[in-house]
């Protein structure tokens, strides 16, 4: 039958006539309905005498029977409205006209008529009324369920009949036992830290304790599941709590850290709600690696870095990874939808270069973002979550009072990830019992709210109340586990911190070797030419079963010719012969970004596509049987989240060469949080390593103000501590030896790479094959003019592309003999001894120039200015040579840029005569 839509939107009166023909069908032909069609009419049969077809041949029934089933659909897609998730009684519920059954046209009668249903793949009959009672308790109790985004029908009956089964049993009194006592952890420990350190920020869970229990029942259920290793992400609210009685970090150590007793190695270090930990917790299925992850107070930049990092630990473990490793991301809920940095976690969720098989949501729900509350103030959508359901994710609300609720939601949501491997959000609606931290005043803008918190007797409380009901702890058992747990705060706030205990596993990252401080430690970057060329044939040659671009063959048989030496060698060429190398070496590559795979400026072709089917050939991966992995990706359209991302995978990739690259180098001011906070201090702060690698396109070519800049200033500004190595290299030589070093020499540090655009295919820039098989990186070059050095009136220095044109404006104006030109290839750490040792050969010298591209108030000039001066020169005075400051990066018009470089060239060369 052509057009046939699902049961559950044909089913209603006026569709009579359309039923009883598809009715018929099933009778005659039921392979000509689909599936549930089929399903639905079996449900139909009666388990009296009565058959289906005297139901069906009756038309009030059928009308009574579609009208049922409509109610059901009613309430799984609007039941969330009538839940009870306020612990506070604060919202009021909305009425839902489609609830009721006289909206469907049924009748008090029909509530005592038995009638079919089917619960996921299950079907039965009972009392309408029966039903009502079933569906309030599944949709509209403590706990609440939004699954009307979601559109795989495998998903949708597998939730089903998770949601509405019906007599699930009690929890049994152990695991209740349990749970109170993780509640008293909760609720003690902030209550302890509030009496003895007044006023200290600490961004207390109150309010929101059962998140405690909803963590270990998580930790327990997922390693049952097989998961040995899991990396969680929060921001502030709760973490000293998860620390302690989820992680087990020792109670002294906080304490010493509110006392401002306790120190992390030598860095600038971090205040203690930002700190992470790891441990091996022993759970009844075995040990569970658990780390969670330092982070600033940017919120929610956490979440890529996080899921990173469990991507690189998935990759070490090989096949069997994601079913090994899974991440645990804790939201606020203002934070949630509030910082776009979510949109694009969950964005990349499931795609091929970062999804990790699912990752489990909590929301910790204080309904108020800082001094927020109004609903109109906080955001644009009913629930702070529906920012999840762009990428089909399910929805769970549920009320923090209800520890068992929350706990069973838990295990649902790690069932779900366990069995279809996408992400799944749990909302805990709670409530904040202090302001945004300690010292904050919450009634001067919440006072109705606080009102409700301040009559609120705590989630440790209810829930002793509803055992001793049961009972299985009375109020007096319940006060002596409150006493003892204080009593063992007050014995740990007597000693000293124990020694941490080490929680390394079988696939922990293996950092020894890379922490060697000395930029002096050069490896061997050079190879043979027997080596490059072998590397050459094996890049060039394709399949004979690849068809390729005509553009590409043209490329492969020019790049064969470098290899052999008989053509100069380019960026391209020089970057991919860098990765065949590290590959061969047993060192992986990881390469990301916009348009990685062919490149941005269409020069690096990592990727062939075949052009007569959607196939894919990577030279790379086909180096040698065994080599090490190269994967390069084309990413989505974002540069936080994507940057952060990979920053948290390099942290826990140590063996790897990681590589992120912008579109064009100005477009990482959109990371700027991920650069500011982890790639830049992570080691200072946190004394977390990092070797990521940041190509940044970066050149001034007359495309305007948006793609010129890398903004070299930025970057400079935040060098300080040996951070990272920030580098503008002329030549493809010197990238050839820059991603071999980065990837070969015994520390981790992020590389910056200010790559010019135009150099990519300038003849000039191209390097002799010798250049890739002798020599390293070279901080400072200087160039092979002048002759005599006695003749030298002038030197010039330079970084990037600006160099070139400053070759030919000293060859146009016959001053090769009198002028030296230097670049600077390294901007940081700051090449002094290499270029006193350059600068040294010309003692006569009479002027000293700094030559840049960029603006006077951009580029390197102002960021090195006191490192020029500080050079051992006698007359260490330097004129600037540039663009005059600007407040755009770069003007948008040819003419003037075309100006622009005359004049500060003239400027260059002023007062030089030949």
């Amino acid at each position: 039958m052509e057009n046939m839509t699902s049961p559950g939107t044909l089913l209603n009166g006026d569709n009579a006539t359309w039923l009883e023909e598809y009715y018929q069908t099933w009778l005659h032909s039921p392979e000509q309905l689909p599936e549930d069609w089929r399903r639905f009419f079996i449900s139909q049969e009666l388990s009296s005498t009565e058959t289906c077809s005297a139901v069906m041949a009756s038309g009030p029934a059928l009308k009574k029977q579609a009208a049922v089933t409509q109610l059901i659909h009613a309430w799984r897609h609007f039941g969330h409205l009538r839940a009870k998730l306020d612990p506070l009684s604060l919202v009021e519920l909305p009425d839902v006209p489609q609830l009721t059954p006289a909206f469907w046209g049924l009748t008090e009668d029909d509530l005592r008529q038995e009638f079919n249903v089917t619960f996921g793949e299950h079907s039965t009959q009972m009392p309408l009324k029966q039903i009502i009672s079933m569906q309030e308790q599944a949709w509209a109790g403590s706990r609440a369920y939004e699954l009307a985004h979601l559109d795989n029908r495998d998903e949708i009956t597998w939730l089903l009949a998770r949601i509405e089964r019906s007599n699930a049993p009690q929890v049994d009194a152990q695991t209740c036992l349990e749970r109170f006592e993780n509640l008293v952890a909760a609720e003690t420990l902030e209550r302890y830290l509030h009496t003895r350190y007044v006023g200290q920020k600490r961004f207390s869970l109150e309010g929101g304790e059962s998140a405690i229990p909803a963590l270990i029942t998580l930790a327990k259920r997922v390693r049952e599941q097989g998961v040995d290793e899991l990396v969680i992400g929060m921001a502030h609210r709760g973490r000293l709590n998860v620390l302690i009685n989820l992680l087990g970090k020792d109670p002294a150590q906080l304490f010493a850290e509110f006392e401002g007793k306790q120190t992390i190695g030598t860095g600038s270090g971090d205040v203690k709600y930002h700190m992470g930990y790891s441990t091996n917790m022993q759970t009844p299925a075995g040990l569970l690696h658990i780390a969670l992850a330092y982070n600033p107070s940017h919120l929610e930049i956490v979440n890529p870095v996080v899921l990173g990092q469990v991507r690189a630990r998935q990759n070490r473990r090989g096949e069997n990874g994601k079913a090994c490793v899974m991440g645990v991301l804790i939201h606020g809920d203002s934070a949630l939808g509030g910082l776009g940095v979510n949109q694009t976690t969950f964005n990349l969720s499931q795609t091929t270069g970062y999804g990790t098989g699912g990752t489990v949501h909590l929301v910790v729900n204080n309904q108020v973002g800082f001094t927020t509350a109004r609903l109109q103030d906080m955001r644009s959508s009913r629930y702070c979550t529906d920012i999840a359901k762009m990428v089909a994710a399910p929805v769970i609300h549920v009320n923090s009072d209800d520890v068992d609720a929350v706990c069973q939601a838990i295990e649902l949501a790690c069932d779900w990830r366990n069995t279809f491997h996408r992400d799944i959000v749990i909302d805990l609606v709670c409530f904040r019992k202090h302001g945004h931290n300690e010292s904050d005043e919450p009634r001067l803008t919440q006072p109705q709210m606080y009102q409700a918190v301040d009559s609120h007797p705590g989630t440790r409380t209810r829930y002793g109340e509803m055992l001793s009901r049961r009972g299985v702890l009375t109020p007096a058992q319940q006060d002596e586990k409150v006493s003892a747990y204080r009593d063992w705060l007050d014995a740990c706030q007597k000693r000293d911190p124990l020694p941490v205990p080490d929680a390394t596993h079988p696939f922990s990252a293996n950092w020894e070797g890379f922490s060697n401080p000395q930029w002096s430690a050069q490896p061997e970057t050079a190879l043979s030419g027997e080596e490059l060329a072998r590397y050459g044939d094996l890049l060039t040659t394709l399949p004979h079963d690849v068809a390729a671009h005509p553009t590409i063959k043209r490329q492969l048989a020019l790049r064969k010719e470098m290899a052999a030496g008989t053509q100069p060698v380019d960026w391209g060429m020089a970057e991919t012969l860098a990765y065949a190398s590290l590959v061969d070496q047993g060192i992986g590559v990881r390469l990301s970004g916009e348009d990685s795979g062919r490149g941005t400026f269409s020069h690096r072709h990592a990727v062939v596509h075949h052009q007569t089917h959607a196939s894919r050939y990577l030279p790379l991966q086909h180096i040698r049987e065994g080599q090490a992995s190269f994967e390069v990706f084309d990413s989505v359209l974002n540069e936080e989240a994507l940057l952060a991302w990979e920053y948290g995978y390099s942290t826990s990739a140590p063996q790897q060469l990681v590589i992120w690259e912008a579109q064009f180098g100005d477009f990482a001011n959109g990371a700027q949080v991920a650069i500011d906070q982890f790639i830049c201090s992570g080691e200072t702060k946190w004394g977390r390593y990092s070797g990521l690698t940041i190509l940044l396109p970066h050149g001034y070519d007359g495309q305007g103000p948006e793609h010129s800049s890398g903004r070299p200033e930025r970057w400079l500004q935040l060098c300080a501590e040996q951070n990272m190595h920030v580098v503008m290299p002329g030549d493809s030589a010197q990238m050839f030896h820059l991603l071999r070093g980065q990837a070969l020499r015994p520390m981790r540090k992020p590389l910056v790479v200010f790559m010019s655009k135009r150099l990519l295919r300038f003849k000039g820039a191209m390097s002799e094959l010798s250049a890739l098989s002798s020599g390293s990186f070279r901080p400072v070059i200087t160039d092979t003019f002048p002759r005599d050095s006695s003749q030298v009136k002038q030197v010039i220095l330079c970084s990037g592309q600006v160099y070139y044109d400053a070759l030919e404006a000293r060859k146009q104006r016959g001053l090769d003999e009198c002028v030296a030109i230097v670049r600077v290839e390294q901007l940081y750490p700051f090449p002094t001894d290499e270029l006193n040792a350059a600068l040294a050969q010309w003692p006569q010298c009479s002027r000293w120039v700094w030559l840049q591209e960029e603006p006077e108030n951009q580029g390197a000039w102002r960021q090195i200015h006191h490192e020029l001066t500080a050079l051992a020169l006698d007359k260490p005075f330097w004129h600037y040579a540039g663009r005059p400051a600007a407040a755009a990066p770069a003007t948008g018009y040819g003419r003037v840029h075309k100006q622009q470089i005359d004049d500060f060239l003239a400027d260059a060369f002023a007062h030089i005569q030949p």
